[in-house]
């Protein structure tokens, strides 16, 4: 104990006045033994003055202090004997600081030395305390509700006082700051007198360690583990004490399927001072089902009726149970298959499976059903995992079956789902299709008009004129147009087909070259044939199409997956493979939209990491494109689909996936009818038909009906130019008149398809009555469906648009040939 003021008692009188004392004292001694005339009297006297100047001498030595004021000074033991406090430190100093006395407390957490201003906290907390000191001083109190030691392990708290007679001691006191913690003392209630009540109940509870541990648990718990009382389960892993069945119900693992199901509800609890939250404690509470509470409820949140839950979960229809409060008490496996919850089981409330605007409806529902009488309904709702799809869930009020209160009902729609999808997809293709092809049908009449009189400015300027390289740039961008629009009208499926029946062998080799020169060196290319192989009908030029947007998709694809995995040394693969289908094995496919027939099939997969399931069903719509932007028009896959579908056949994508593992690559499978008719002697376009359609060099009489004048204009203008004889007609009424008037004899009348009041199939067929054997070239960049049908008549001809000068000359010249040879 510090004790510190100690005052020295004050000093003799000084030495003259003590020798004056004596002198008088022998002097008055001398005169009394003068007077007396004996010594005895004398020495009497003389004693006795003796003591009493003995007596004022030293009476000042054995006096206490007295201050002015008439107040002692402090005793400092029975000061510190009186700030003796177990749960506080209590100091006191001077006005020079100095540690003047402290009690015990204080010398425990700071030291016996150390003034409160010399105490080591931390360097904020530091300026706080000397500034409550001079406010102390100058106020008489101050306090700081939070000091923190430097070492961050203790706080205190601190009251400053301003005390003394003269005001000039401060009594400093701290408080040690202990933090409440949620589970401090619950380890003596658990398993004392509280934790047997709690048992009783059917509640059992258990504190475990973060690493599974039980640290303490109730007396009932430990009886029912082990089967034995007065036991501890200090030690035991908490897991080992449970045991699930297939259902999920949680049963102690000694009582086993015998003893009564278990609600086990985790409760964690803050860390202590100074831990990590992952190293609290947590408290187990395990809640029997068979017990009642608070007059009927019953903790495990199951269904109270074994025999129901039987006979619910052997119904086909999704079927649930709630409790009164809207909590599910059980569920079959055709409702966890209805809301795509197999997996993930059951959540506590209905409305955790429905999305954040539906929750609220929902669970006002179920309790309303619950509490009020008994009734039915339903309702529409979306679930969160699908929320595009509303599903109907129905409600019904329960009564006499323990805490079952609401029966939910809904069914499995998946199927349902999965074709009302493929329907409006359906639909909306062929919506966007229509629109394509209508745009691509004005479009390419403008882009006719600009490639054709491009041509014939070219005709006027030769290289190295400061005209012509800007006039080619216009052309070659009306080029880049015109493919844009034929890609349109491929997936609108209304472009105008020259199907040829081929083997699809011979296409792939035709492309095999351009494609290894496509795929670089990074990409190994493969082909695969099966043998016999049927025929198929098809456009060779559309179905080699076909074969390059997928190979080249597929690059881009491998490309970008080992783009996302950060290599930039990567190899792929790209394999083609033909395969024939029998239709008993389509019928085992279970296609429902193919028709079970034979197929030859095409196959094109890539090692590029699949496509994403969100994506899956999107990859054949138009302009939809996974690609970064400015590196993809979305119309590659479309074009494909729409040539495919034109040709009668089917196109399915896919995911390829390793044994164990996620997808490794995508994968297109192509399925064309095989052609079950007589095989063509010789097929259309053969090499020896163009070179005798050369030979042809121009003179010929020709009828142009075109109802767009700057198209009708532009192949006047060209075939004028390659010595033709050319009538113009603005549709196909006025070209009927001109044939009827009989005025010329036309060689080739060239009309376009799609015309106001009298379209170009329509005045071919009235021709025809007139001169059977006139051959007729029809142009056209649309056509729709009847017209294309209609096109397909003898000595019939087809130009695309948009063409260039060059075409319409070369395709005449073509037509002409033709006639002669057949004439001949």
């Amino acid at each position: 104990m510090r004790l510190d003021g100690d005052r020295d008692l004050e000093g003799l009188p000084p030495l003259p006045l003590i020798l004056g004392i004596v002198l008088a004292f022998a002097l008055s001694v001398a005169l009394v033994w003068l007077a007396a005339g004996t010594v005895v009297v004398a020495g009497a006297y003389g004693g006795t003055l003796l003591v009493v100047v003995l007596t004022l001498l030293l009476a000042p030595r054995f006096k206490p202090e007295m201050p002015a004021d008439g107040f002692a000074n402090p005793d400092w033991s029975v000061t510190a004997a009186a700030i003796q406090n177990r749960r506080r430190g209590v100091a006191v100093i001077d006005r020079a600081n100095r540690l003047t006395c402290a009690n015990s407390t204080y010398e425990k957490w700071f030291g016996a030395d150390l003034a409160p201003h010399e105490i080591q906290f931390s360097d904020a907390d530091s300026g706080k305390l000397s500034e409550a000191a001079r406010k102390a001083w100058r106020e008489g109190h101050a306090e700081c509700t939070e000091l923190t030691i430097a070492s961050g392990k203790k706080a205190y708290g601190l009251t400053i006082e301003r005390v003394g007679r003269g005001e000039d001691y401060l009594v400093w006191r701290f408080g040690e700051i202990v933090k409440q913690r949620s589970y401090d003392g619950i380890a003596e209630r658990i398993s004392g007198p509280f934790g047997s009540i709690i048992s009783r109940s059917g509640i059992e509870l258990a504190l475990v360690a973060p690493d599974g541990i039980v640290q303490v648990a109730t007396p009932g718990l430990a009886e029912r583990a082990i089967g034995a009382k007065d036991v501890t389960l200090s030690g035991q892993e908490f897991v080992q004490l449970l045991r699930s069945d297939d259902r999920d119900r949680i049963f102690l693992a000694r009582e086993g399927q015998q003893g009564s199901p278990q609600t086990l509800v985790h409760v964690p609890l803050d860390p202590p001072a100074g831990l990590d939250e992952e190293e609290a404690p947590a408290l187990m509470v395990l809640v029997d089902s068979t017990v009642g509470i608070g007059g009927g409820w019953q903790g495990s949140g199951k269904a109270a009726i074994p025999q129901l839950e039987a006979l619910l979960s052997a119904l086909p229809l999704g079927l649930a149970l709630t409790d009164r409060d809207g909590r599910f008490l059980f569920a079959n496996k055709a409702f966890l298959r209805a809301v795509e919850r197999e997996e993930n089981g059951l959540p506590q409330f209905p409305s955790d499976l429905v999305v954040r605007e539906d929750k609220a409806a929902i669970a006002d529902t179920v309790r309303r059903f619950a509490k009020g009488a008994t009734s039915s309904g339903d309702m529409a709702v979306r679930l969160a995992n699908d929320k595009e799809e509303p599903v109907s869930i129905g409600l019904a009020g329960v009564r006499g079956l323990g805490d079952a209160a609401v029966l939910l009902s809904i069914s499995d729609s998946s199927e349902e789902k999965r074709l009302r999808r493929q329907v409006a997809q359906a639909t909306k293709m062929q919506a966007v299709g229509q629109l394509a092809g209508g745009v691509a049908h004005d479009f390419n009449n403008v882009l006719t008009a600009i490639i054709g009189y491009c041509d014939l400015m070219l005709l006027r300027h030769t290289p190295g004129d400061s005209d012509y390289d800007d006039i080619q740039q216009i052309k070659a961008n009306s080029n880049r147009a015109a493919s844009l629009t034929r890609q349109l009208l491929a997936f609108s499926r209304q472009q105008t087909l020259r199907p040829v029946v081929l083997q699809m062998p011979d296409v792939v080799s035709e492309v095999s070259q351009l494609l290894k020169r496509l795929m670089g060196d990074k990409v190994e290319f493969s082909v695969r044939h099966d043998r016999e192989l049927g025929p198929v009908r098809a456009d060779p030029q559309q179905l080699e199409q076909v074969i390059i947007n997928l190979a080249v998709n597929a690059r881009d694809a491998m490309q970008s997956h080992a783009a996302r995995l950060g290599k930039q040394d990567w190899k792929g693969r790209l394999t083609l493979a033909t395969r024939r289908v029998s239709a008993r094995d389509v019928r085992k496919m279970g296609i429902d939209i193919m028709p079970a027939d034979d197929y030859t099939v095409l196959i094109v997969q890539d090692t590029g990491g699949g496509i994403s399931p969100e994506h899956l069903n999107k990859i054949f719509e138009p302009f939809f494109t996974t690609k970064e932007q400015g590196k993809g028009t979305g119309l590659g896959l479309s074009t494909v689909y729409g040539i495919v579908k034109q040709s009668n056949g089917f196109i399915f994508a896919d995911n390829v996936s390793e044994a164990g593992g996620g997808p490794t690559g995508a994968r297109f499978t192509v399925y064309l009818p095989v052609h079950k008719g007589e095989l063509p002697e010789k097929q259309n376009g053969e090499n020896g038909d163009e070179a005798k359609a050369s030979e042809w060099s121009g003179g010929g009489k020709l009828l142009l009906v075109e109802d767009e004048d700057m198209v009708r204009a532009v192949a006047e203008r060209a075939l004028t130019r390659a010595g033709y004889s050319v009538t113009t007609a603005r549709d196909g009424e006025e070209g009927l008149a001109e044939i009827a008037n009989g005025t010329v004899e036309f060689d080739l009348v060239v009309s376009d398809v799609v015309m106001p009041a009298m379209d170009g199939p329509a005045m071919a067929r009235a021709i025809r009555k007139v001169k059977p054997k006139l051959p007729i070239l029809f142009m056209s960049g649309y056509a729709e469906e009847q017209l294309r049908n209609d096109i397909d008549i003898e000595n019939m001809h087809f130009i695309p648009k948009p063409f260039s000068v060059q075409q319409i000359n070369a395709k005449v010249s073509e037509v002409l040939g033709e006639q002669i040879k057949a004439e001949a």
